[in-house]
């Protein structure tokens, strides 16, 4: 894999101290409806000494660990921003909305930020599915969504190639964690004959699933069999005895957690003991309680950070994450999350007001931003060109492997 452990290291220190000190100048903190608020503008308002921003996620439902983990690395920034000074004197109150995991109510929790509480912006929803089906409000009300989690290309550019003008993610899209996959896959693992397993009612694993099929071909491997499932099933023996008769030697996995979790633990009491490998919707601590720790030795992901990376400043975050959550370890979702909030903050600044055509600009020309995930710059389709992680699993830990450039 290209750069593997050696890729430099990102930059200094950022916790608090980095980001805020030339970026942000007011305090406050977050709770589950409401931490922190704004002046109005173009699409959302502030309000005397506050900045709104929403927060759109999967509080319950079927992923409500990942919207979970997104609003406290949310709470996190929020209160290290207001701590610190605020936007211009100005605290952020972050509003937050359950969606339930459900794309209608996804809809339904962005009309109520935008045209209810009247936010600047907001924190868009986990999984790429609920994002999409907030775009169009976000559009028609001028009010810039930034998704920490959402990897679907479709969220900022639409199947004709146009941007949409006010979506924006802080994670790197479904192709180059395919991408990634593969090429470790065949450069690390030496893989030649690989099966996918992939959720084919899913965006995100059908992106995953394409890319990395082009990919692993292009770099000579073979496809030697493709199964699907759809989300919420639990019996996956037939599709794995099928790829077990195909004698692959890696099998790809682009999922979520819930499922995965049955298709690890399956696929090992079956006897399938080649590496498996998926992306960052494996990232969920419900997946090891699920899987099981030993049927997840030889497991590997893609992800966006670990908390293992000794770089300073990811250090410092885990270490300020720990002290506000009873020495829970961040995963790559709480550090989205904080994140998010950093690059909307900064967008917000940098743009001197709260309108929301104004943020939407500064957004989209963010340039060498630097974050607990990585350093970015956002390209013309507003995505972040940034690194990857990959990780591995051991004895039920997740283990940092190395990091790929874009």
């Amino acid at each position: 894999m290209r750069e593997s452990k050696k890729l430099k290291k990102f930059g200094s220190l950022l916790v608090a101290s980095s980001l805020l000190a030339g970026v942000l100048a007011g305090c406050g903190n977050g709770d589950d409806s409401s931490s922190g608020g704004g002046s109005s503008s173009g699409g959302g308002s502030s309000d005397g000494d506050t900045i709104k921003i929403g927060a759109n996620l999967e509080l319950s439902g079927n992923v409500a660990s990942y919207g979970s983990s997104i609003g406290l690395g949310a709470e996190l920034a929020v209160k290290e921003i207001n701590d610190a000074g605020g936007i211009d004197g100005k605290k952020i109150e972050l509003i937050k909305v359950d969606n339930k995991s459900e794309n209608s109510e996804a809809t339904s929790a962005a009309i109520k930020l935008a045209t209810q509480d009247k936010v600047v912006a907001m924190l868009a929803p986990a999984t790429s599915g609920n994002t999409v089906a907030t775009v169009q409000i976000a559009n028609d009300n001028k009010i810039p969504i930034v998704t920490g989690s959402g990897t679907a290309p479709n969220i900022t550019v639409n199947e004709d190639g146009s941007v949409n003008e006010y979506a924006f993610r802080t994670c790197f899209i479904d192709p180059f964690q395919g991408i990634v996959a593969a090429n470790f896959a065949s450069g690390e693992l030496d893989a030649k004959n690989v099966a996918i397993f992939a959720d084919n009612a899913s965006d995100y694993a059908k992106g995953l699933a394409k890319s990395f099929k082009e990919t692993i071909t292009k770099s000579g491997g073979k496809v030697v069999k493709e199964e699907a499932y759809v989300a919420k099933d639990t019996d996956f023996r037939t599709q794995l005895t099928n790829i077990k008769a195909a004698n692959p030697d890696f099998i790809f996995i682009p999922g979520y957690y819930e499922e995965v979790g049955l298709i690890v633990k399956q696929a090992r009491e079956m006897g399938i003991d080649v590496p498996l490998m998926g992306a960052d919707g494996w990232d969920s601590p419900t997946l090891i309680e699920l899987a099981g720790a030993d049927a997840l030795n030889n497991t590997y992901i893609t992800n966006h950070y670990s908390a293992e990376d000794p770089d300073q400043k990811i250090q410092d975050f885990v270490k300020a994450f720990k002290a506000a959550n009873g020495d829970k370890a961040p995963d790559a979702f709480n550090a989205l999350g904080y994140d998010t909030i950093y690059y909307i903050a900064d967008a917000i600044k940098r743009a001197g007001s709260t309108d929301g055509e104004a943020i939407k600009n500064e957004l989209a020309a963010t340039k060498d931003l630097s974050l607990v995930t990585g350093t970015f710059s956002v390209d013309e389709n507003h995505n972040p060109i940034k690194t990857a992680t990959v990780l591995e699993f051991k004895d039920g830990k997740q283990v940092f492997n190395s990091k790929v450039n874009p």
